[in-house]
């Protein structure tokens, strides 16, 4: 399969939602054209900031439409489509209109805590039936289990139709030894935005961030310096950023990006439960670089 041109700073969108609960279609098309304005490379669609567990089968089918919608054809989007049922979600990925689509990004099993040769047989699975190019994605501080780098390689020449990983585990030995042994062309995303600009400086080919969801030009800018060997420039931008990175997740994802999105005036902070909005004190501390930074 094709391996699709996604590099530099893809943003995992929020799914925003009124105060009543429901979606707010509206506020998710102006944060999308707040994107595409900042000039994001890509955008991926309900990932794990987009709440996506909380949201129904009818929601997630209109969510991903808003996004082709909206988009237009203007970026690539990803689709986020994961899960701990391997059976089901062959059978879905089975059924799934990906129409605008250019991957998807599936995150590793949650929950089970499959062992590296479950995960293996898990994505080969999905690598079977596929109908994109698909990107695994390691979170190993929200699943359970992290996937190794061997793990990983071993996957990366096995499978058809897997094109790259969003490696979310901070972990930068683990990173580069993915860099360094993956087959040609395979995509290795940083999927942790404290370490995204050093992961891209060691070779990496971008980010899917959070902090970019509010801080895109900012965010962009570090990443295309890192892209660019541009050490200086980049690691004064990983400063820069280091400390709202830390406020983004002091309370949790996404609580802390739809504050920010709120101080943007884009959409509501409301979440859905269990999760809660950011208090009161996380709004105030992330102020003033709202107001500083872009």
């Amino acid at each position: 399969m094709k391996v699709p041109k996604l590099a530099g700073t893809g943003v995992a969108v929020i799914t925003p939602f009124k105060e009543d609960g429901t979606v707010d279609y509206d506020g998710l098309a102006a944060i999308i054209e707040f994107l595409i304005d900042s000039k994001i490379d890509f955008l991926v669609a309900l990932g794990t900031t987009g709440e996506s567990v909380t949201l129904t089968a009818a929601e997630k089918k209109a969510v991903f439409a808003a996004f082709v919608s909206t988009v237009n054809g203007r970026v690539p989007l990803v689709m986020g489509l994961g899960g701990n049922n391997t059976q089901a979600l062959v059978a879905e990925f089975s059924s799934i209109d990906t129409t605008g689509y250019t991957a998807i990004l599936s995150v590793t099993p949650y929950y089970n805590r499959p062992s590296q040769e479950g995960l293996v047989q898990h994505y080969l699975a999905l690598d079977a039936v596929t109908p994109l190019p698909l990107i695994m994605y390691n979170v190993p501080g929200r699943t359970g289990v992290n996937m190794s780098s061997a793990t990983t390689l071993r996957i990366a020449k096995t499978a058809k139709r897997i094109v790259g990983i969003k490696d979310a585990s901070g972990d930068l030995i683990q990173g580069k030894e993915i860099i360094d042994s993956c087959p040609e062309g395979f995509l290795v995303f940083s999927g942790d935005d404290e370490t995204a600009i050093s992961l891209t400086l060691l070779g990496g080919v971008g980010v899917i961030s959070v902090a970019a969801g509010g801080f895109p030009k900012t965010f962009r800018a570090g990443i295309e310096a890192a892209r660019k060997q541009d050490k200086p420039i980049a690691q004064q931008i990983d400063n820069k950023i280091a400390p709202v990175i830390k406020l983004l997740f002091q309370e949790g994802n996404p609580a802390g990006i739809k504050a920010v999105s709120s101080q943007l005036k884009l959409c509501s902070d409301a979440v859905r439960l269990p999760l809660v909005k950011a208090s009161a004190a996380l709004h105030t501390a992330l102020k003033p670089y709202v107001a500083q930074l872009d």
